[in-house]
């Protein structure tokens, strides 16, 4: 892993001394590179940041699954970014095409987080209007911390039952059948989860892009061409104008350049 931006003396430093393979970086130097903003004086605001992998001519997916177009050093990632997170929002078809398991507690993250006030694992928040979902699998059945569900008002009366019967917690946001992105953010911020990451997919992350609630993107362009009818890292509603982000920090791995970007 290297460091391309933004570039200092050290980076400079670094580079020189690694040599163009770069070295495996830590645990804890990922976390502090990709490290959430600190509280303003009124306290921790929401803040979510997406993370997605894309190849370079726009795919997200191969075959329906992310997992072809990504690498070791990608999913490093992945396990930092939900390591600092308080919960990890989805989409209902992601968990079903990616087979979406509980989020796991890990060693090396265990002091940093009881240090931040957080549970072992981040909790999964998954996105869904129809309720879907088979409430038998392991996310629902075992986690480690409640699955939750973000829903609206007008849901499914008995797959509300069906969920809250299976340990999962109900979060109404929204008045219709399906959660309101704005509410959905603000709604976990009121469970005390402000640290949010959206793994998509491209459905729901382009409902929060509509909304303006995305603060961050945390995007891997994989070295690879796919062509085809894959899906953008994001689809649905277009915005009236194009938002501007600016690029915060770049970090690259065997040709796989892990950006993060910020809104403006």
């Amino acid at each position: 892993m290297r460091r391309l931006f933004p570039v200092t003396d050290v980076t400079d430093e670094t580079a020189a001394a690694e040599g163009p393979a770069g070295r495996e970086w830590s645990l804890a130097e990922l976390a502090a590179a990709y490290a959430y903003p600190e509280p303003g004086p009124e306290g921790s605001a929401p803040w979510l940041r997406g993370n997605m992998v894309s190849t370079l001519d726009g795919a997200a997916q191969h075959e329906g699954r992310s997992q072809p177009i990504s690498c070791p050093a990608d999913m490093r990632v992945f396990g930092v970014l939900r390591a600092l997170a308080d919960a990890v929002v989805v989409g209902a078809e992601t968990v079903r095409q990616e087979g979406y398991r509980p989020a796991r507690a890990r060693a090396g993250f265990a002091a940093a987080r009881e240090a931040a006030g957080q549970g072992p694992a981040p909790a999964i928040a998954v996105v869904s209007a129809s309720l879907d979902l088979d409430f038998s699998l392991p996310l629902f059945s075992s986690p480690l911390v409640p699955t939750l569900v973000l829903t609206g008002a007008g849901a499914d009366p008995e797959r509300v039952a069906a969920a809250e019967k299976a340990g999962a917690r109900v979060v109404v946001a929204g008045e219709g059948a399906g959660a309101d992105p704005a509410r959905a953010v603000h709604a976990l911020a009121e469970l005390g989860h402000t640290r949010l990451l959206t793994e998509g997919g491209p459905r729901l992350l382009g409902q929060l892009i509509a909304a303006d609630v995305l603060d961050e993107l945390c995007l891997t362009v994989s070295p690879m061409l796919t062509a085809g009818e894959a899906q953008r890292i994001a689809g649905g509603p277009s915005v009236t104008l194009p938002r501007r982000f600016t690029l915060s920090s770049m970090l690259e791995e065997d040709g796989f350049l892990f950006t993060r970007y910020r809104r403006v």
